[in-house]
């Protein structure tokens, strides 16, 4: 027999303050922001630290002061922090600082349980290791730390229940450096990761193939979880979830957010860690087993991607300000922004969810229940195996199983999430340890 509700009212899916939200970031503002950074000059990591004009320390030390500036704004609702490690290895010759600059908007229930949005700071031209030539990075990365900032200033107007990281890391284009710094950071500090929304190139919407579109966003995710183990790819390979990793159901949680409070924002899920043989900074936070996906435009221009600046043939290279969109940059920082929040409004997702039902008419799941007083009760969720989002589900109440009569376990897929009252779910989680979103 199915399992009684505990009460016969589901409460509502719809959190209108997230339509005040998605209309909230200003094109105007983000554009300052990417033409001081761009003003700069370079912000090569190797660049110059000592300058207060010139150079990655200049730009990290005006995203600190204004990160700061915020706060001030904001009766002092942001914790800004530096983050920082000396490496040396691949692409960093000698012993250097690698500095990232977060902004922590502490949770009032649940301060452990952290979602996150980062950019990159640093910028670089054709040869890697230049780190003295004019180097804009307007798009790549100014545009994702503008987006940052943006949301730090729209979202620190609200209080909420999980904590919220607005990150600007360094040492991506020599090597993700300050991802993997602030991933062992967030080790450190017992932080909960339920979400990196990294946040690369998100302006521009003329691709080098002729397309120009400012209404399609790429969000990319990895299938199987990077960090899984011997064990667990067992597990996996007879039960499923190869299509279920936390980051993946992250990424359909943006996309169903984006559907139901945005206008004119197609979300195109790609099923793929990253571009073809590419990588951002998404990656060290997967290698470290946390939730983590790539939003990116959809139209990229590779004359305008690790160029020096300069016209060949007729064609001009260089990532300059003029391939910047401000009101698309405006868009995606919106949906970075109602994700955030509809997430750290949220409950965090289930755990311990499993699944049973082998030869048998019906399907069980069953979840530990969580303690948190904001959990009002759980959603189950089925789809086809073949469908690429989730298409059904139903509310269950405040119980910790489940039985869906006549669906049979092996024709579909199945996961759990957590419902507030005041109308955030969850993102779902996928039975077992393939789509678990804590270890």
């Amino acid at each position: 027999m199915a399992a009684t509700p505990a009460t016969s009212v589901a409460p509502s899916q719809e959190d209108m303050r997230l339509y005040d939200i998605a209309n909230a970031p200003q094109a105007q503002r983000i554009e300052q922001d990417i033409r001081t950074l761009v003003d700069f000059g370079t912000r090569h990591t190797l660049s110059d630290t000592q300058s207060d004009t010139q150079g990655i320390g200049a730009a990290r030390r005006w995203i600190e002061a204004e990160f700061k500036r915020i706060s001030t704004q904001c009766g002092g609702c942001l914790e800004v922090v530096t983050v920082a490690k000396t490496v040396e290895g691949k692409r960093i010759a000698k012993p250097t600082e690698v500095v990232n600059v977060i902004a922590i908007q502490r949770g009032k229930t649940d301060p452990k349980r952290v979602v996150m949005m980062s950019g990159d700071i640093d910028s670089r031209v054709t040869d890697v290791l230049d780190a003295t030539s004019i180097s804009p990075g307007a798009n790549d990365n100014a545009s994702g730390v503008a987006g940052a900032l943006e949301a730090a200033r729209v979202l620190s107007q609200y209080q909420f229940n999980g904590t919220i990281v607005y990150a600007a890391l360094s040492g991506e284009e020599q090597g993700l450096y300050g991802g993997n710094i602030l991933a062992d950071y967030a080790k450190a500090q017992g932080w909960q990761v339920q979400a990196v929304l990294n946040n690369d190139m998100i302006g521009n919407i003329a691709g080098i193939n002729g397309v120009v579109n400012n209404s399609s966003v790429r969000v990319f995710s990895e299938g199987v979880r990077f960090a899984e183990t011997a064990d667990e790819a067992k597990e996996r390979y007879f039960s499923g979830g190869e299509n279920d990793s936390a980051s993946r159901n992250l990424a359909r949680k943006i996309k169903s957010l984006a559907d139901q409070y945005m206008t004119n924002l197609d979300v195109m899920l790609v099923y793929r860690l990253d571009r073809f043989g590419r990588g951002g900074h998404h990656l060290p936070f997967n290698q470290a087993g946390l939730p983590a996906v790539r939003i990116m435009e959809t139209n990229e221009h590779y004359d305008r991607q690790h160029q020096d600046i300069r016209v060949e043939n007729g064609i001009a290279y260089g990532d300059v300000i003029e391939g910047v969109d401000f009101d698309f940059t405006a868009k995606l920082t919106a949906l970075n922004a109602i994700s955030l929040a509809a997430q750290a409004w949220a409950p965090a997702p289930p755990t311990k969810v499993s699944i049973e039902g082998q030869v048998s008419p019906s399907t069980t799941l069953s979840w530990q229940k969580s303690t948190d007083d904001t959990v009002v009760g759980y959603r189950v969720y089925w789809r086809s195996t073949t469908a690429p989002e989730w298409t059904h589900s139903r509310y269950v109440g405040k119980v910790d199983r489940f039985t869906l009569d006549n669906l049979v376990i092996d024709n579909y897929l199945f996961g759990v999430a957590s419902v507030a009252a005041n109308g955030n779910v969850s993102p779902v989680v996928f039975p077992g340890a393939a789509g678990a979103f804590f270890k």
